[in-house]
């Protein structure tokens, strides 16, 4: 009898240990499966700029959305590195997400957007950013790396500043020594209108200017204005000559590790985030245009003299097309987005 008892007490502490292990083993997975997920994200721009503020949007709504599941870690004023530095990382997963001039490598077709005066407007410009042909290329991007779930327009339009002579033709950028974007597309534009480009990181274009390596630059007019260009200028000429898309560029493997309900709040949010973005950008900008005409002399180019410039520039089309980038059909399937 004694045995038998001792067997059955034995056999109860045995599923009590059962019981407890079961438990653990729970928790354990509990635990993990409750780890928020980390979403570092990093652009060049100063915390008050557009671009920035847009992503403390994104992420008050992620997190709030997400019941604190999606966690993001939001760096600005490039102290993680250039444009192009940041994109490497994301595209290596350092990094989970950016926006800014890297976009190259997610997709070259972004090229078409950066095209000298494909668009005149804000409306066209908008039109052309929520269209499905750029959807397309945004899906076309996951075949490097990168989900991209909304783009918007990158700033706003480009202008020039200078601290040589006010620009109002063509004729009066030949010889100019400008900075440029570290793009393809800005490079050969300047060298088309007889610039000499100077590639630089954005963060270093302030020194460069104040100390004469370059003579002047162009930007969308909240970069201008946000890093204190006019400073050391003295001209401002707009020619809403381009603008440019605004990829909001994921790591591909860190989003495809979210589960489907994190991907669908994640996808909706960016979607917002991109619009209210834009949505800033283009009420800010005649905004930065009155600031920048009080510190710069300022002129707007004439429809006469804009047309002089499309002329001028219509080889950077034909130059990316026989590279390959994307073709004429490209081209007029944008356009055809743009007049519908």
């Amino acid at each position: 009898m004694v045995k038998k008892g001792s067997d059955t007490v034995l056999k109860q502490h045995k599923l009590v240990v059962k019981i407890l292990l079961v438990a653990f083993v729970l928790f354990i997975n509990i635990l993990f499966s409750q780890k928020p997920f980390v979403f570092k994200y990093s652009n060049s721009q100063p915390e008050q700029h557009p671009r920035s503020q847009s992503m403390i949007f994104f992420k008050t709504e992620v997190e709030k959305r997400t019941n604190g599941r999606i966690q993001v870690e939001n760096y600005f004023s490039a102290v993680l590195g250039t444009e192009f530095e940041i994109q490497d990382m994301v595209a290596t997963g350092a990094l989970q997400g950016t926006r800014g001039g890297g976009f190259i490598h997610a997709n070259k077709k972004y090229y078409i957007f950066m095209l000298p005066f494909l668009v005149d407007n804000w409306d066209q410009a908008l039109k052309l950013i929520s269209s499905d042909f750029t959807k397309l290329i945004n899906k076309e991007a996951r075949a490097n790396g990168f989900h991209i779930p909304a783009c918007g327009i990158s700033q706003g339009f480009r202008a020039h500043t200078n601290s040589v002579r006010p620009i109002r033709t063509p004729e009066d950028l030949k010889g100019l020594k400008m900075r440029v974007p570290q793009q393809e597309v800005y490079v050969v534009n300047s060298r088309t209108l007889g610039i000499n480009p100077q590639q630089l990181p954005y963060s270093e274009v302030y020194m460069a200017l104040k100390t004469g390596v370059v003579d002047g630059q162009d930007n969308a007019v909240s970069n201008i204005w946000d890093y204190k260009i006019y400073e050391v200028q003295k001209y401002l000429t707009i020619s809403n000559y381009a603008t440019g898309p605004d990829p909001f560029m994921v790591n591909l493997d860190w989003y495809n590790n979210l589960p489907a309900d994190l991907q669908q709040i994640f996808d909706q949010v960016a979607v917002e985030t991109m619009k209210y973005s834009d949505q800033m950008n283009r009420k800010n900008e005649d905004l930065y245009i009155k600031q920048l005409a009080e510190k710069l002399e300022t002129n707007f180019v004439t429809p006469e003299n804009l047309e002089k410039f499309r002329i001028a520039t219509k080889p950077v089309y034909q130059y990316f097309i026989d590279k390959g980038y994307f073709t004429w059909d490209d081209i007029n399937a944008a356009r055809a987005c743009i007049n519908e």
